[in-house]
């Protein structure tokens, strides 16, 4: 079952603007509908989809015909309420969205400022410029966007994605909270955690350890840690000291899919579920 804080986190946290960052592919702000007006564009023809169809929901891509995605990358697409979430493998973009006859209008998205490889930056730029006017159709749990000989087929992440269970996963940290900024992990690191009948293992990219833990509704509290004491170079010591404040007393947590998010107060940790 989602977890609905992660639906906040996505579209707060997670997708929070960095720097009014601006993508040259998007339209300007002016030419977003409103509300009213993108909500009133219903139809019953055969994959019409407005924005009450999508409200809630996450599809991440399945298949691109007429353009070659980053091996391993997909994109994802998160709609909530009258605005649109969406990521292909580095940074995260948002932006006020609406449907006007089928074609998907789209706002000033506004990035995060994520440092990834060349190919997946390049990818940002790329669905930044696709998004806006593309032909949409919603089958189902299907969705399908169309643009200049390119189609990207979705499925809705709850059937493509089932949740992780979050103990006897390995969880692989792929992103740092910190009040209203999310960073990176630096570069050759490897943090993660692996739940397990009450004992938590944690590896925090020089040093590791473990601790207890107890679940609650939503939450996990954790116990004292104990860890390691090599010397390490400063930029992973931030990393551990950014995963230790994290993992001190009670956190809330989500899983969507292969993705745990925890947050304690400001401070948070995103996860991928290691394949």
């Amino acid at each position: 079952m989602r977890a609905p804080v992660l639906s906040t986190l996505a579209l707060g946290a997670l997708l929070v603007v960095l720097g009014a960052c601006t993508t040259g592919g998007g339209v300007a702000s002016s030419a977003a509908p409103s509300a009213p007006a993108a909500t009133a564009v219903a139809s019953q023809a055969p994959g019409a989809v407005t924005t009450a169809d999508l409200n809630g929901r996450t599809f991440v891509s399945t298949n691109a015909d007429g353009h070659s995605l980053v091996p391993s990358s997909a994109i994802r697409l998160t709609f909530a309420g009258m605005h649109l979430g969406t990521s292909a493998g580095c940074n995260q973009m948002s932006g006020e969205y609406g449907i006007i006859d089928r074609l998907l209008q789209v706002g000033m998205l506004a990035m995060t400022e994520m440092a990834c490889q060349e190919p997946l930056m390049a990818q940002d730029t790329w669905l930044a410029a696709f998004l806006p006017g593309a032909a949409t159709t919603l089958d189902g749990d299907t969705l399908t966007l169309a643009k200049d000989g390119v189609t990207i087929t979705f499925l809705d992440d709850e059937v493509a994605n089932p949740d992780q269970a979050l103990e006897g996963t390995r969880w692989v940290l792929d992103g740092i909270v910190s009040g209203d900024a999310v960073s990176s992990v630096p570069i050759g690191a490897t943090a993660s955690l692996t739940f397990k009948s009450g004992s938590v293992t944690v590896e925090a990219g020089c040093n590791s350890g473990s601790g207890s833990y107890t679940l609650g509704e939503g939450t996990i509290t954790f116990g004292p840690l104990v860890m390691t004491r090599r010397p390490c170079e400063a930029g992973v010591m931030g990393l551990e000291t950014a995963m230790t404040q994290v993992l001190t007393g009670e956190a809330t947590y989500a899983i969507d899919g292969g993705a745990l998010t925890l947050m304690n107060g400001a401070n948070g940790l995103v996860f991928k579920a290691a394949s």
